[in-house]
């Protein structure tokens, strides 16, 4: 057998395998990207063997130029990684001992791929982890921004999808970016999780070289290490919770996108999405179809089965390491994957749609959604609340019947329905006053809005 081609493993048995064996065991096509996340945790296991006295300082010197020189490569292009090698640690091990010979050999002294793999995943998800916060805080900022431009614009609130009490666009949109900063603070757990150093655990029961777990750790700024070796290697924890993360994001984005989806149709017509993020029909000329708030949407149920890939994967596992372990890259990957760019898209199609705030005032009129307010009127006139409903209700229904709103219902048909009512009613039930008297904290009038929007800049900007 070539020496090139010899299995690392070999030794037991001469490790040939079959063809058809090798593509199926194989992981370098997915787990090829956390090459610099092995490249970087490497150079951190030579220097601590060097320090202990585990290897020569001659051999750490070499070794930790080689894997400098190998990732440089790498990121340079000039050097392309070979799919026919069994994963990516193999891949990196092979050249480094191909570069600078027996010193390349010692590298694997005192750990396992077990301990590798699994710090190699930690490291590449924390990355991830801080690429996905700062994609949410760019999309909070455009909600914050287009939220500030429509704190005084009216719509009707909804519940059951039925028009319900006034508020303002602003106050919506906030909505929403209040649940993304909840996302954020999700994802700043699984990080506090996720950068815990397994290095060490070996296979599964440790060694019995003089290692120094945390001097190691520190210097890829882990400051914790697992307190038990098994646990270190069979662990998964840490990507089921950022796939659940994600999940609970693509949640909210696919809230949002339905709300897009509805807002921007002939039907509500309140905003209009931009030619940059709809498409056309193929036969229907007058169609702006906002495919990309579907494809959010649809895309979030594949989220959550990368989720249910990984908790299905790690139920039934005996301790410690299993080769079904390999199959949580492509699920965790994925759902990385595909919120990055969800969360991406959102934030341009909130950066670029137009407001109708005509058709959202025209809306929140017709609605009735000032009904409340006139019942409230009512009470404060005297009437008690149940009563003060059912004659607010009589309203609504004579305004229907007749076509019109509780705005221009004539003042003889409001005092017929109590004569407590005075011309008082119409500053009462005028929606935008409706809107500036719902001061309570965390509201819709404008001031309220407005703390809102200065509170989760203050929260992504801190």
């Amino acid at each position: 057998m070539n020496q090139n081609n010899e299995k690392m493993w070999a030794g037991r048995s001469d490790g040939a395998t079959e063809a058809i064996s090798d593509e199926f065991n194989s992981s370098i096509s997915f787990d090829k990207r956390m090459y610099k996340e092995d490249i970087v945790g490497s150079i951190a296991h030579a220097e601590m063997l060097g320090k202990q006295g585990i290897i020569s300082i001659d051999d750490k010197i070499a070794i930790v130029n080689g894997l400098e020189v190998i990732l440089a490569d790498i990121e340079s292009g000039e050097l392309e990684i070979d799919p026919s090698c069994e994963d990516i640690h193999m891949f990196v091990e092979k050249m480094l001992t191909e570069r600078i010979g027996d010193p390349g050999r010692r590298l694997h002294t005192a750990r396992s791929r077990n301990d590798q793999v699994a710090l190699d995943l930690r490291l590449y998800l924390a990355a991830k982890e801080d690429e996905i916060k700062a994609a949410l805080s760019e999309l909070i900022a455009a909600l914050a921004d287009a939220a500030e431009k429509n704190v005084e614009t009216i719509m009707p609130g909804y519940t059951h999808l039925q028009r319900a009490q006034p508020i303002s666009f602003g106050h919506a949109l906030m909505a929403y970016a209040m649940m993304l900063l909840r996302d954020i603070d999700r994802i700043n757990d699984c990080k506090k999780r996720t950068m815990v150093s397994p290095i060490g655990s070996c296979a599964l029961a440790g060694t019995t070289y003089d290692t120094d777990r945390l001097y190691e750790a520190g210097k890829l700024g882990l400051e914790k290490v697992s307190m038990n070796s098994i646990d270190g290697v069979s662990d998964r924890d840490f990507a089921i919770e950022l796939s659940a993360a994600i999940s609970i994001i693509m949640m909210h984005l696919s809230r949002l996108a339905e709300e897009f989806v509805l807002w921007s149709s002939w039907e509500f017509k309140f905003i209009e999405l931009s030619d940059g993020f709809t498409t056309g029909s193929s036969i229907m000329p007058q169609k702006k179809n906002p495919d990309m708030a579907e494809l959010v949407r649809g895309k979030t149920g594949r989220v959550y089965g990368d989720l249910i890939t990984l908790l299905t994967l790690m139920k039934g596992l005996p301790l410690a390491y299993n080769k079904d372990m390999q199959e949580d890259k492509e699920a965790i990957f994925d759902a990385v994957d595909t919120v990055l760019k969800c969360i991406t898209i959102f934030t341009g199609m909130v950066s670029t749609m137009k407001v109708n705030d005509r058709q959202m005032r025209k809306a929140a009129a017709e609605g009735f959604i000032n009904a409340t307010d006139l019942a409230d009127y009512l009470v404060g006139k005297g009437l008690p609340f149940r009563s003060a409903y059912k004659a607010s209700g009589k309203a609504v229904a004579y305004c229907i019947e007749n076509g019109f709103t509780l705005e221009t219902l004539p003042i003889e048909k409001y005092k017929e329905m109590s004569e407590l009512v005075t011309d008082d009613v119409y500053e009462a039930v005028n929606v935008d006053n409706c809107l500036a008297r719902r001061k309570s904290l965390g509201g819709p009038a404008k001031e309220r809005v407005l703390e809102q929007i200065s509170y989760v800049r203050g929260e992504i900007d801190g």
